[in-house]
């Protein structure tokens, strides 16, 4: 049984930073792509960053320089480090996790929802004010 359970998120000032976490259970990061999505209303599923099986790194254009995703092997959890937060990175964020093992997270999924690609966290909200 799969368990991705996030905490971290929470109310902060434009400009402040905030760390999520994402501690899972039923998979392993060194086998699995994880990482975060962020869906705020109105807007489309959003693919923010991810840490690959082998440790590779992605990030959405529009948080590069701004988030940084790390995981610690021996807890199972996945970090993201969000720093300079602005007003449009308000929204529900969501830990992820690769269901075939060596794959990695895609864009184009519905935050949240059943995918036959992904597992997923209960969502976090992160609120920029």
């Amino acid at each position: 049984h799969v368990q991705l359970v996030e905490s971290g998120g929470g109310s902060v000032q434009a400009g402040g930073s905030l760390r999520l976490s994402c501690a899972a259970s039923g998979v392993n990061l060194v086998d699995h792509g994880m990482g975060w999505y962020r869906q705020a209303p109105g807007s489309d599923c959003e693919l923010v960053s991810q840490i690959e099986s082998d440790g590779e790194k992605y990030y959405a254009e529009s948080v590069k320089g701004q988030f940084t995703i790390s995981r610690d092997i021996a807890e199972n959890t996945v970090y993201l480090r969000m720093t300079s937060l602005k007003l449009e990175d308000s929204a529900v964020y969501y830990c992820a996790a690769a269901k075939i093992i060596g794959r990695i997270l895609l864009d184009g999924e519905r935050c949240g929802e059943f995918s036959p690609h992904n597992y997923w966290g209960q969502g976090t909200q992160v609120t920029v004010s």
